[in-house]
């Protein structure tokens, strides 16, 4: 399928090492995707469901001690240890090499090399990275024709260039202590073994458009983030974008697809997913602004929890050209099920390991990491922009964690550099019973913890760098949803209602509201912030919810300290920052 002298060379290799039996090019048509299919279902790889009520749409199991990602079986393999940083696993990258050629050495043998060229980003435009995986793979196949830009048009997009991500997955045996997903950001190489999950096999995503395309940012002069893109539309038929980080189980997947309240509605407005996880944003030259483009053309998202209330939108995606993994099974009517999708548990199913389920036997039927793979233009609320090769400008970037009672519902940094520092220090409390951790603050700065390829303290530094080189840059909030009352109760409704501080940071975009100055940054007056139709929260409550708590604040920055105190290359801008916080605060 291609001429190029790299690809060639890299897959000789590739194949010599692994020992296929064939070799199959993804070309990416309709022919072949649908004889792959049927093959997978032929194998038991996958089973076909219901096509009048569910189109197009296929269960998956993966083995039962294969399914999340690995965070301690991640490495990124930087040849000095310290630009991986502190953050991150780190191994010698020719040390790795060796280790993961003993693994892969005939991995393949009876089994077929699919080649998939995938770019991120539409295939041609500036944004677009391009990648070859090399799997055993069809689940992989399948899943990266829905999460990426595949097959011939790619690969001819290549041309002759050597500018592609080199990914290489093998099952081999899922053998959970020979496990690892590897990074050579210097080497535009990911390898993978030992793993049938998507989230460590599908390489186009966490792996390559976070972790080695956050490199190929600080490289080249752009951002690669952990960040959903909405768009919201006014009356008179204006969108603004917002881009926004949060970590795990903050309602992120929620935001990106909002469904406007009733009184929104009637008035004209209406809201854009343009991505629900990853964006990659560069300065445009022509206005000095940032533009985002969300890399993926599919969602990777969790099953349990997705319902007609939490998220109408990512519901309606999955019903038709879907790809479930690890749920329950209804026998009756072929179709699937989850905890939290409805109140009417199938009596005849089979649980994500494939055994006789029944919810009496109180036992979880899906997996709480069990997913749905979909294809974004099957959203409902999928923005118009979402193809524009240039990208959508941002107005606002949002940061947010999951607080009981520190962060006010909304507050706005005092500029790009204490935005910056505002990001830093986001993070969510945890409950020892909840996540297996100490209980406290888990600091996760723009939720790139896990997802950064190089140097966190680095990172920090090419924030501020963006900003400095950005003419227009967007404004920087940070929101917290979750607040609690002294019954452990959430005070602010959240969910779609969740529009109304986000209108709020687009007028303050815009300067058409005022805002009270604190130490941490500026306060929405009550009075701005609409609670028209929203039952039990009064002026009162919006008060309560906007104050900051002296005493509660001066913890937090003993907090920081020692959070920062883990970085060995902390810019000094951010120290400044944390300084001027604990000033104003006395």
């Amino acid at each position: 399928m291609t001429n190029n002298i790299h690809v060639k060379k890299w897959l000789d290799e590739m194949a010599d090492l692994t020992n296929p039996d064939k070799i199959v090019w993804i070309d990416g048509s309709d022919e072949q995707i649908e004889a792959l299919e049927k093959e997978a279902v032929s194998t038991g790889e996958m089973l076909k469901l219901n096509e009048e009520k569910l189109p197009n749409c296929y269960l998956h199991r993966t083995a039962v001690n294969d399914v999340a990602r690995v965070e301690h079986r991640t490495f990124i393999c930087s040849k000095k240890k310290e630009d991986a940083g502190p953050t991150n696993n780190w191994m010698d990258p020719q040390e790795c090499y060796a280790k993961l050629r003993k693994l892969f050495k005939g991995s393949m043998k009876g089994r077929t090399m699919y080649v998939i060229p995938y770019s991120m980003g539409l295939v041609g435009s500036e944004f677009a990275k391009i990648g070859i995986e090399l799997t055993d793979s069809i689940y992989v196949v399948l899943n990266m024709n829905i999460m990426t830009r595949i097959g011939k048009k790619v690969i001819d997009a290549l041309g002759d260039s050597a500018d592609f991500v080199r990914g290489l997955h093998a099952k081999a045996d899922i053998d959970e202590e020979n496990r690892y997903i590897c990074h050579f950001p210097e080497d535009n190489t990911i390898w993978s073994i030992n793993s049938g999950y998507g989230g460590n096999v599908l390489l186009g995503k966490k792996c390559f458009a976070l972790r080695i395309a956050s490199y190929l940012g600080k490289t080249e002069g752009w951002l690669a983030e952990h960040m959903l893109i909405l768009g919201i539309e006014n009356p008179k038929g204006e969108v603004k974008y917002i881009a926004a980080a949060f970590p795990s189980l903050c309602g992120k997947t929620n935001l990106a697809m909002l469904i406007p309240p009733e009184i929104y509605q009637k008035k004209g407005y209406k809201v854009w997913c343009v991505g629900d996880d990853i964006a990659w944003l560069r300065v445009n030259p022509a206005d000095g602004r940032l533009y985002a483009v969300n890399p993926e053309y599919g969602f990777f998202g969790v099953a349990p929890g997705t319902n007609d209330k939490s998220n109408p939108n990512a519901l309606a995606t999955t019903k038709r050209d879907t790809i479930f993994t690890n749920v329950v099974h209804n026998l009756d009517d072929n179709t699937v099920w989850w905890e939290g999708l409805d109140k009417n548990p199938p009596k005849n199913a089979l649980d994500w390991k494939g055994n006789k389920w029944d919810a009496s036997s109180g036992e979880k039927g899906a997996h709480p990491n069990s997913r749905f793979t979909a294809k974004a233009i099957n959203c409902p609320c999928i923005s118009p922009e979402f193809e524009n090769p240039k990208g959508v400008p941002i107005s606002a970037i949002v940061f947010g964690g999951r607080r009981a009672k520190t962060a006010p519902l909304v507050y706005q940094s005092t500029g790009w550099q204490n935005g910056v520092f505002v990001g830093s220090i986001m993070g969510s409390e945890t409950t020892a019973a909840a996540s297996g951790l100490a209980a406290g603050v888990r600091h996760d700065p723009m939720a790139m913890l896990p997802f950064c390829g190089y140097n966190m303290g680095d990172y920090f530094k090419h924030w501020l760098d963006v900003g400095k080189k950005t003419a227009n840059p967007p404004k920087i909030f940070n929101v917290n949803w979750f607040r609690t009352d002294d019954d452990g109760k959430f005070i602010w409704p959240g969910f779609g209602d969740n529009m109304r501080v986000l209108l709020w940071i687009l007028d303050r975009c815009e300067d058409k509201v005022g805002a009270d100055k604190t130490a941490i940054g500026y306060i929405p007056k009550a009075d701005d912030i609409n609670i028209e139709g929203l039952d039990g929260i009064t002026k009162s409550t919006v008060a309560d919810l906007l104050s900051v708590d002296k005493e509660l604040w001066e913890a937090e920055v003993k907090g920081i300290k020692e959070f920062y105190a883990t970085f060995d290359r902390l810019p000094a801008e951010l120290n400044k920052e944390l300084e001027k916080l604990e000033n104003a605060l006395k």
